[in-house]
């Protein structure tokens, strides 16, 4: 079976007024993502997204126009098998064939950005692809779950110190026993973050696991006075202290905290994970399937937070398709434990896909679908196309 076509499809959706939040990234008032479809010579169709960016909103053009100008004219033809050496092409390029007959990377210029989204949304519709002509869901082609259900944490707490308690109750309220909270430059000053953290804790009671997401936005210093104002908080994991530029400075605020932190998802390749191991900068590993590589790459992360003995986690935050592929993942890997579920405004894990996701009391069964297990809702790829 052959690539026979390779689209991108550009997807801005409004977010209503009333589940619009505001972040370090400013008021969110649309969803953005980039939907690859991969479609073959028998005309079986897989499914995958592409990230401009780790929020919620984001310019996708240049990522449309690289898989559909730069990508698709060299893969028309690849046999849809062949996920791993596709992989290789996309990644080496013109020396690829170096790269298959020595055994190691030769990568292009592009081997970071906007390529290796492009290359996420195409690994992950192949996956898809594989798992529908084997009738199976691709958690079965890696290698089986791990377990028949997962905890899921309800992501998003940007309420102040007033009102962040009851925001994370109304998540609480649903079934969800672990919540996370945003902090950081959103709230001007460090106390303000602290004092956020302590309410939500006493909000929630101590039997919830809370997390807290700065978003790379703290600087070393404030990172660690934060940590040290929420010490008595039971904090799960701090997200992102510093920026993803700094994993030197994450380093430095690991060292200083019992807290564990965690890192990863802006991060592109198992490479630039294996960086920020080798610096003792993490103790919970966020690949963001739609960012790091596709599925294909998150496996390979997978494999660093087994050899490692670090917590896996993907960063789930996206549509139903990224939010699948890192499903699937989780559930394949020994080091995963629990999987983010979106709490904000998200019309991409709802109205773009005919399927119903469904947590139960917190929990997620594992994949039992075919392939990724979503399709798109095509009537709403046709309103929101850019």
């Amino acid at each position: 079976m052959k690539i026979s076509n390779i689209e991108a499809f550009w997807l801005r959706c409004p977010i209503p007024e009333g589940k619009q939040h505001r972040s370090d990234y400013g008021l969110l008032t649309n969803f953005d993502m980039t939907l690859v479809v991969v479609t073959t010579d028998t005309g079986l169709q897989g499914f995958g997204e592409a990230k401009a960016a780790v929020g919620s909103s984001g310019v996708c053009a240049s990522i449309v126009t690289t898989i559909e100008q730069e990508l698709k004219p060299v893969l028309i033809g690849q046999d849809v098998d062949d996920i791993n050496k596709i992989w290789e092409m996309v990644y080496s390029g013109s020396r690829d064939h170096y790269a298959i007959s020595r055994g190691r990377k030769f990568p292009i210029l592009g081997r970071r950005g906007i390529t290796i989204s492009a290359l996420s949304g195409i690994d992950t519709a192949l996956w898809d692809i594989k798992g529908k002509m084997l009738g199976v869901p691709i958690i079965s082609l890696l290698g089986g779950a791990c377990r028949d259900s997962m905890e899921t944490y309800a992501s998003g707490g940007w309420a102040d110190e007033n009102n962040i308690g009851e925001q994370l109750n109304s998540y609480i309220s649903k079934g969800f026993k672990a919540v996370k909270m945003r902090v950081g430059i959103m709230d001007e000053t460090v106390k303000t973050s602290i004092n956020r953290v302590k309410a939500a804790r006493k909000g929630i009671g101590d039997d919830i696991k809370l997390m807290v997401d700065a978003h790379g936005t703290f600087s070393v210093p404030e990172a660690k006075q934060f940590c040290k104002g929420i010490e008595d908080c039971n904090v799960y994991w701090f997200e992102e202290p510093c920026s993803p530029d700094n994993r030197h400075g994450t380093a430095e605020v690991k060292q200083h905290t019992s807290i564990p932190i965690a890192a990863g998802e802006s991060e592109y390749t198992a490479f630039d994970i294996r960086d920020l191991i080798e610096v003792r900068a993490l103790d919970v590993i966020q690949p963001d399937s739609a960012i790091i590589g596709g599925i294909t790459e998150s496996m390979r992360v997978s494999a660093l937070a087994h050899a490692h003995q670090l917590e896996l986690a993907p960063h789930c935050w996206g549509s139903a398709f990224s939010f699948g592929a890192g499903v699937n993942v989780a559930f394949a890997s020994p080091s995963a434990v629990l999987i983010e579920f979106s709490a904000g405004g998200n019309p991409m894990m709802y109205d773009l896909i005919n399927e119903k996701i469904e947590v139960i009391e917190g929990r997620i069964l594992k994949p039992t679908k075919a392939g990724i297990g979503f399709t798109p809702n095509w009537d709403f790829v046709k309103e929101f196309k850019c």
